[in-house]
Order: structure tokens, then sequence, then C-alpha cells
């Protein structure tokens, strides 16, 4: 089973035609059965016992395991249930999943089970396993909110696949640069697998020095789009495109800006909800027979699989009451009623206003994003970008000031949107469709309750993320934010955009611990899109100064 041979045979699981996963999945079944029975075999003929799966066939039996609980096809995984048992019955252990569904702080009865889902989701599953070749966590903790999940899924497929200035294997590195800024191993190991199946070369993985001088240049832009986007100039720019042989055209640079906008918010997504490694990649199965010692044996054949599923109610390890919870939604909900109230009897003055977003933005740098825990970059992840002592900084620390960006001077609507659309057609509309989609999303619940207009929540949320960001917005009343968003929820909100690799569980159960899981992913997609939307901003205004 040599790997190109092993790729070719994988891709035909991609199609939509039964009878060609059929007979794709026939030949693979074919080579691992084949495979196995000569280790199985070799064994024997030397009174040995049969050895754990080696010479790729471990790597093949892990795709079969993801394929048989994770493809949408039920013909590929009850085929790929069939091979495994097959190599099981001559003896070789075959590997099991760990951790307990798509999230590390959902749990996963919780979750939409694949083959369980509805028609609607079925073909956004469908979808995404053909173009991506699998059906990953993020998108089974997505599909909560399949209206924002087609529009993610058909942006990123356009982003990485569609015609575009810079090509297939430049795409996947970006996107590995992008996600080890935060030291993200989930999407850098995604997009490595991508990198090398496109035909990327792979010493530039051995770090980014190997990479060619072009893409090394570019790692000053993703650092402080990543961290510190406030401080990205159209001098930044200008050395980019100017730099003789190794220049980038603004066509090139305007989708390298989205795909690094694109990664680090992903990566905010990613931590934001616990996301588990996929079941073939490292981290996600192991060829180790179950332990008994935490667990009795009933649990086992019951389906328990570990001490984390204890988690099971949104509140998870934080102890409280339900009645204090019931209290916080009720809570809030009357702070939304009385702040309506006030906007319909009195409006505050322009002056007013400004001095609210002030203390906002000051109040925002003292709110802490972490529990102090230091995340030191993995070796395997911080080859992949210089600089890795550069962090997320408060942008008027050490008394260094930087003027508010208002968005009535440069904004998304009026001037990122047919920037992009002009250097990058199609780009430009399909972001200005996930934004608006993620901002105007509502179920009109909240909790328990149903008939709830939550515009004015969602407005917080996003107007804060962007204050944390020094974006004002002239109409907008920042005394609200500190009446709708308590301190635990404003932790997460800091840490999930600001330093996403030190989210915890603990900080996940803190906040809203009467909400459903599927509203706190909702809020995960505010952060996305409002932390995306926020670095496009600074870097389109350096582009947009470059040019003029």
């Amino acid at each position: 089973m040599e790997e190109r041979e092993g790729e070719v045979r994988w891709d035909g699981l991609c199609s939509r035609d039964a009878a060609a996963r059929d007979a794709a999945l026939d030949t693979i079944g074919q080579a691992v059965l084949r495979r196995a029975e000569s280790i199985a075999s070799g064994a024997a003929a030397d009174g040995l016992p049969v050895p754990a799966a080696r010479d790729g066939l471990g790597e093949a039996l892990a795709r079969l395991l993801m394929l048989s609980k994770r493809c949408p096809f039920p013909d590929v995984r009850e085929k790929s249930e069939a091979i495994l048992s097959g190599v099981q019955e001559l003896g070789i252990r075959i590997p099991r999943p760990l951790g307990h569904g798509p999230s590390r702080f959902i749990p996963e009865k919780e979750t939409i089970q694949v083959g369980k889902e509805d028609a609607t989701m079925h073909t956004l599953f469908a979808e995404s396993f053909a173009t991506l070749g699998r059906l990953d966590n993020v998108t089974l903790v997505m599909v909560f909110h399949p209206q924002y999940l087609e529009s993610f899924l058909k942006t990123q497929h356009y982003l990485l696949q569609m015609d575009g200035p810079l090509p297939l294997h430049y795409r996947h590195y970006i996107g590995i640069m992008a996600a080890a800024r935060h030291q993200c191993s989930y999407l850098v190991n995604l997009h490595v697998n991508d990198f090398l199946h496109v035909g990327g070369d792979p010493k530039w993985l051995n770090g980014l020095e190997n990479a060619p001088q072009k893409l090394q240049n570019l790692g000053e832009l993703n650092k402080m789009l990543a961290h510190r986007p406030w401080l990205i100039t159209k001098e930044h720019i200008e050395q980019l495109l100017k730099t003789e042989e190794n220049s980038w055209s603004l066509a090139e640079l305007i989708h390298a800006v989205v795909l690094l906008t694109h990664y680090h918010s992903l990566a905010s997504f990613t931590f934001g909800c616990g996301i588990s490694p996929e079941i073939d990649c490292e981290g996600g199965h192991t060829f180790r027979p179950p332990s008994v010692s935490n667990y009795c044996i009933c649990d086992i054949t019951n389906g328990y699989h570990g001490v984390d599923e204890i988690h099971a109610s949104p509140a998870g390890s934080i102890p409280v009451s339900s009645t204090e919870s019931v209290c916080e939604v009720e809570a809030l909900m009357e702070k939304m009623k009385q702040l309506q109230e006030c906007r319909d009897e009195e409006e505050a003055s322009q002056e007013e206003m400004a001095t609210r977003f002030e203390r906002e933005k000051r109040e925002s740098m003292l709110v802490c994003s972490s529990e102090d825990e230091e995340s030191a970059a993995t070796r395997d992840v911080s080859r992949h970008f210089e600089d890795t002592s550069y962090g997320y900084k408060d942008f008027s620390r050490h008394g260094m000031h930087v003027p508010t960006f208002r968005v009535q001077d440069y904004s998304w609507e009026d001037h990122g949107y047919s920037l992009v659309n002009r250097l990058y057609p199609d780009v430009g509309q399909l972001l200005d469709e996930k934004f608006h989609i993620a901002y105007n999303l509502t179920y009109n619940t909240m909790a328990m309750h149903k008939d709830v207009d939550t515009s004015m929540l969602r407005r917080a949320i996003w107007n804060y993320i962007h204050c944390m960001f020094g974006i004002r917005y002239d109409d907008y009343d920042y005394g609200e934010i500190n009446q709708l968003l308590d301190r635990s929820f404003k932790v997460y909100i800091k840490t999930v955009v600001c330093t996403p690799e030190k989210t915890t569980k603990r900080m996940y159960d803190s906040f809203w611990r009467q909400f459903e899981h599927s509203e706190k992913v909702h809020v995960n997609l505010l952060l996305v899109e409002a932390r995306m939307q926020a670095e496009l901003l600074y870097a389109l205004r350096a582009i947009t100064r470059y040019m003029t």
C-alpha cells in the first residue's frame, strides 16, 4: 500500500455517485485486507503473535475508522465497518476513537449525529464530504446553524479550490501559517495533509525558512493581523508589493489577506468550541485497548467511554442551581427591556457617546483574557511562523496611543467590500453574505424563552469585539455593553478573540449557564465574523491608502 496509490484510491470516495464510491471502497478493502493478511501470515510462519498494524496499514485503518463514524453516506459507513471487522478477525488490532464527539465542550449526545440528520443537513454534509474528502468536526459543530454553515462552506471552498490569484499549495500553506500563529494544531494538521495532497513541497513543512522568500515575507503581516492589526500601515503593504522578484501583486495580496483572516478567526472558533482532533488524525484515535481502571466494564458495553461525559448539562463543571441560572436569563431580558425603554425616551449626545466608547475601550483592556496560563507553542506548530514571542497586546499599553478607527470613515460596506470584489471577484460578495448571516441570525429564543428580539444582544457582542480592536460606531451607545455582557462573558469573548489557544472548558461553562449549546455556538459565529471583519478593515484600509 504505497502512499501515492492510497491517495488515488481514497479520492474515489468523494464521488456523489454511489456506484463509484462502492467501486473505490472495494479497491481499498482489497488492498487493506491483502496487507493485513500478509502481516498476519508472516507472524504465524515465524511463530510470533500478530503484530500491530504497520507499513501504512495503521493510517489506512484510522481513515476507515473515520469513514465508519463520520461519512454522510450509509453505504460507505457500513462497508468501512466491514473492512475493519475483517482486519480484526485476522488478529490485528483496529483503532478506536479517543474523545467523545466533535467537541470537548459539548456532550456528543447533544450534537447532530451523522446518519440521523435531516434532509437539509444531509445535503450540507454530503457537499462538505465531496468537497473536502471528509466531514470534519468544525462542520459537525457549525451545523447547529445550517444557514451559516452553507455560507461558510461555500466561501471556504472558493478561497481554497476555485480559480484565484494564488496557486493551490500556496493557499494551504498560508492556512498553515495563519493557524500556527495561535498554535492551532487541529487546523495545521488538516492543511498539512491538504498541502501535500495538492503537490506542495514537503521541505516547506520543516519550517517557514524553507518556504519561498515570497511566503516568508508574508510572515510580518500574518503576525500583525493575528495579534495587533491596528499597527498595519501602508508601508507594510508597500514592502510586500515592491520587493522586486519576490513581490506580491495586489490581487495575490488580497487573496492572502482573506485567507489569513479566515484562518485566524477559524482558530478562534476551533478553540472557542473545544473542537476535538479528527478521528483519523493524531490524538483522534488509539490502537491501545480501553483501560478499565477508570470505569466499570458495564460502562464499556453501554457505549460510555470515559469520565469526560459527565459534562452532560450546559452548566458543565460549574456548580450552579437551576434557579440561579434562570434568574440570570430573566435579569438579562429585563435589562434588554429597560435599555429599549431608555432608547425610546432619550438619546445621549455625541460627546457622551464618544466618552462611553473610550471608557469601554479602556475597560476592555482590564479584562484578563486568560486564566494566567502560558501556552508555549509546540515545536511542530511553531516552526510555521517566526517570532513566537509576538502575541496580543492591548493597543494603549505602555503609553502608546492608537487613534480610534471610526467606521464612518472606513467601513466594510462602503469601502472594503468593493475593494475585495474588484481585486478578487465574487469573494467580496461571499464574505458580505457570511457577515450578514452571522450578524442577523436569530431564532427569537433565549434559553427557555421564545419570541424574544435578540438584536440588541447580538449587536452588543459584535460591537464589543470591534471595540477591543479600537473600532467605533458613532451611532452606538457603548454604555449598553456593560449592561448586557457580564464579566465572565467578557473574559470568554476576549480570550476566544485575542488569545484563543488559552480558552478553557471552565470559561465556556461559566457564561450563559442556562443557555443551549447551540446558542453558545451562535456566540462563537459572531466572534468569528466580527474578528475577521476587524482584521480585514485594518488591512484593507492600509491597502487603500497605499493605492491612493
